[in-house]
């Protein structure tokens, strides 16, 4: 009797061993499941992260990209608008006799292509230059012989050029054949 007295409290304690068992890799199971849908949200929050940052990059690079732009037009107006003033302070320089004048037009004129140059806009169309027919504008094809062919003879009007980039001006000019 003593012996099946000893085995019932073994079967009892085997199967609440059994089921602690069972209810611990019950709760193993459910724990590598959460863990995995965690992980899996994770890696779903860490992509969505990574995509907003780029897109975010991106905007940034694009809004940079435009500023810029509106800047180089802004100062090509501007620069369009005082080309004629510049012109015109050229040909009274080379109208003046009074020297006065001629040396207080000279100094403006200094001055406004100083202004010029702090904007990056440079001048082209110098005579002896090759000819460039996306820089300057051929108006008079001319026969000189001391000049090399297709270069550029006369400036008529002088060309102006923003920072190696968009041509503000292109030059008025005569071309030796």
């Amino acid at each position: 009797m003593e012996e099946t007295k000893k085995t019932a409290p073994q079967a009892e304690s085997t199967e609440k061993a059994a089921k602690a068992e069972k209810s611990e890799k019950t709760k193993k199971t459910k724990t590598a499941k959460e863990t995995e849908q965690l992980r899996k949200q994770l890696d779903e929050t860490k992509d969505q992260l990574l995509r907003t940052l780029a897109e975010y990059d991106n905007y940034r690079k694009r809004t940079q990209k435009e500023k810029d732009g509106m800047y180089a037009d802004g100062i090509l107006q501007g620069v369009k608008t005082f080309l004629p003033a510049i012109d015109n302070l050229e040909r009274a320089l080379a109208a003046a006799e009074d020297s006065t004048l001629k040396e207080g037009v000279a100094m403006i004129l200094t001055q406004m292509k100083e202004a010029l140059k702090t904007l990056g806009v440079t001048e082209f169309g110098e005579v002896g230059e090759p000819f460039d027919p996306n820089a300057h504008a051929a108006v008079f094809h001319i026969d000189d012989e001391n000049l090399p062919e297709n270069s550029i003879a006369e400036v008529l009007q002088k060309g102006y050029i923003y920072k190696d980039g968009p041509i503000v001006r292109h030059a008025t000019v005569k071309v030796a054949n």
